[in-house]
């Protein structure tokens, strides 16, 4: 007589679920080591960013600007990758400078605005007919902190402008799809004070910053009366500003563009801070005949590298003494570094 099958078929049938369940817990262990290795892994978002952007391309275009230049100076060894949506070197900046309140600070306010628009393409029509590799994009620079030679009632001598006409300026660039820098003159103040005010406009992608150490009087003067000047930390303060608000926004690099036209304004340039998030423009913004103009240039600019440079043209004080007086974008483009900001004043 044969023997039930039942019992074995049980143990069989128990035998498997103890089998499955091990499975099971393997496998769930699997995961959980493979998803901790990940997490192991995982750099943060502004390190991958880093390499997102054709690296090859980007180093052919710094060594572009840099001219040929012989002194091992250009282009600039130490600086980062910047973030994706970067717009230098990819493009140069065509900027018209003033404020609404003045018709002498500048084209920006002399003009009417249709006027004044018209012109600022034609700029950078002029630019881009010069380096047809290097797109030419307008902006409207405006200074939206000014230096005053009364203290005020803050006793800080400088003069915040009304959100308004920061406003008025941010329409006139949406019309012809223009960037706005905002220029910050802190007078008495600093410029972590100064800049901290102006941040609803610098969280917006097309906003960036100016600041100008001419009118920073450290040890009390009347701005006007001296050139003032900042310190690498001044600078740093910026950065850091502008660097946190693009990484709590999720925006491209921002600009600083710094003004300089002698020696003592900026003290400490090897200290400037580079980082992905912020690309650091040096703007020769003295006025006066192309020599002076252009020995300026490499004195200030060229033989203190930080990252990008600038160069200013005034539309009435470097003609005064010569109706030809104002570079041509053709002379400007033979500079060593050669300049990707440009502004009109």
């Amino acid at each position: 007589m044969k023997k039930p099958m039942y019992p074995f078929l049980l143990r069989v049938f128990f035998l498997l679920i103890l089998l499955y369940s091990s499975s099971c817990d393997r496998a769930k262990a699997t995961d959980a080591f493979i998803e901790k290795e990940k997490s192991k892994t995982v750099l943060p978002v502004t390190e991958i960013s880093i390499f997102t952007i054709d690296t090859a391309d980007y180093k052919l275009r710094m060594l572009a600007l840099s001219n040929n230049d012989k002194s091992g100076r250009w282009p600039v060894k130490k600086i980062p990758y910047p973030l994706p949506g970067a717009l230098l070197p990819y493009n140069r900046i065509i900027a018209f400078y003033g404020n609404l309140y003045s018709k002498r600070m500048g084209v920006l306010g002399e003009l009417p605005k249709e006027a004044m628009l018209k012109k600022l393409k034609s700029e950078v029509a002029k630019w881009q007919a010069a380096d047809i590799h290097t797109k030419a994009i307008p902006a409207l620079h405006y200074i939206a902190i000014t230096a005053q030679a009364s203290p005020g009632r803050a006793n800080l001598h400088r003069l915040r402008m009304p959100f308004h006409q920061i406003d008025i300026i941010m329409d006139w660039a949406k019309s012809i799809d223009a960037l706005v820098f905002l220029d910050v003159q802190v007078g008495h103040s600093t410029v972590k004070e100064e800049v901290a005010t102006l941040e609803k406009y610098l969280k917006f992608p097309n906003v960036h910053l100016a600041i100008d150490p001419e009118y920073s009087m450290k040890n009390g003067e009347v701005p006007g009366t001296k050139i003032g000047t900042f310190t690498s930390d001044d600078i740093n303060d910026a950065i850091k500003i502008l660097e946190k608000l693009v990484r709590k926004n999720n925006l491209p690099p921002k600009i600083l563009v710094v003004h300089r036209f002698t020696q003592g304004m900026v003290t400490g340039y090897q200290k400037i801070k580079t980082i992905p998030e912020v690309q650091v423009v040096m703007n020769m913004d003295g006025f006066g005949n192309k020599t002076l103009k252009k020995s300026s240039y490499i004195d200030y600019i060229f033989r203190e590298p930080v990252a990008f440079t600038g160069f200013k043209l005034f539309y009435k004080n470097d003609t005064k003494t010569n109706p030809k007086g104002l570079y041509t974008p053709v002379e400007v483009l033979r500079f060593t570094p050669k300049p990707i900001y440009i502004q009109y004043q």
